[in-house]
C-alpha cells in the first residue's frame, strides 16, 4: 500500500481473549471513548473560559462486547479479579484514489480491563439473546497498518501518541 489511500470499511474482524478466539461475538463491538479530564482556565488575560485537557489524564473508559447468545466465551472475560486481555484484529478495506484499486491494511486493538457489567440478555424463542459484557479499560493500544498510533496504560503512567511519549517530561520531573 503506497501513498494516499481512501479508507472505506472494516472488511472483517475477529476477537481474541489471551490468544483464543472468542466465539459468539455479534458483529459490533463498541470501542472505548477517550475523554480527557479537563480543568477550566479563566481570569486575567483570558477572554472567558477555556476547558484545557490535563495531559495523560482520562475519564473512565469502557468497552462493550456483545454476544449473540450465551456461550462459554462470554464468561471467559467476566472476572473482576483477573483482567480480560482482548485483541481485536481487523482488516480495513481501502482504495487507491489514483487507480481505483482495492487493498487492505491491518487494524489491531488491544484492551485490558475488568468486567463491570454482565448483561445475560433475554430469552425469546427463535431470536438472539443479545448478551453483553462491559469492561472498565485500563490499557488500550491501537495499531493501524502495523504502526502503533496510540498506547495508553493507566496503571503504568504510559501515554504514547503517534510514537511520541506524551508523559516523558512529566515522569522525569516527578
Amino acid at each position: 500500500m503506497k501513498g494516499n489511500i481512501i479508507p472505506e470499511v472494516l472488511n472483517h474482524f475477529n476477537a481474541y481473549q489471551k490468544g483464543t478466539k472468542l466465539v459468539g461475538i455479534s458483529g459490533e463491538v463498541e470501542l472505548p471513548e477517550l475523554k480527557s479530564i479537563t480543568d477550566t482556565i479563566e481570569g486575567s488575560g483570558v477572554m472567558g473560559e477555556i476547558e484545557d485537557p490535563v495531559t495523560g489524564q482520562f475519564e473512565s473508559m469502557k468497552i462493550k462486547i456483545p454476544f449473540a447468545t450465551l456461550y462459554e466465551s462470554i464468561f471467559s472475560i467476566c472476572s473482576t479479579t483477573k483482567p480480560a486481555d482482548l485483541t481485536l484484529r481487523g482488516s480495513m478495506q481501502c482504495m487507491d484514489p489514483t487507480t481505483g484499486t482495492t487493498d487492505y491494511y491491518p487494524v489491531k486493538v488491544v484492551v485490558r480491563g475488568k468486567a463491570t457489567t454482565i448483561n445475560t440478555g433475554k430469552m425469546v424463542k427463535g431470536k438472539k439473546m443479545e448478551a453483553e459484557v462491559e469492561l472498565e479499560v485500563f490499557y488500550l493500544k491501537i495499531t493501524v497498518n502495523n504502526k502503533s498510533v496510540l498506547e495508553l496504560d493507566k496503571l503504568n503512567f504510559k501515554y504514547v501518541l503517534n510514537g511520541t511519549d506524551m508523559l516523558a517530561k512529566i515522569r522525569r520531573q516527578i
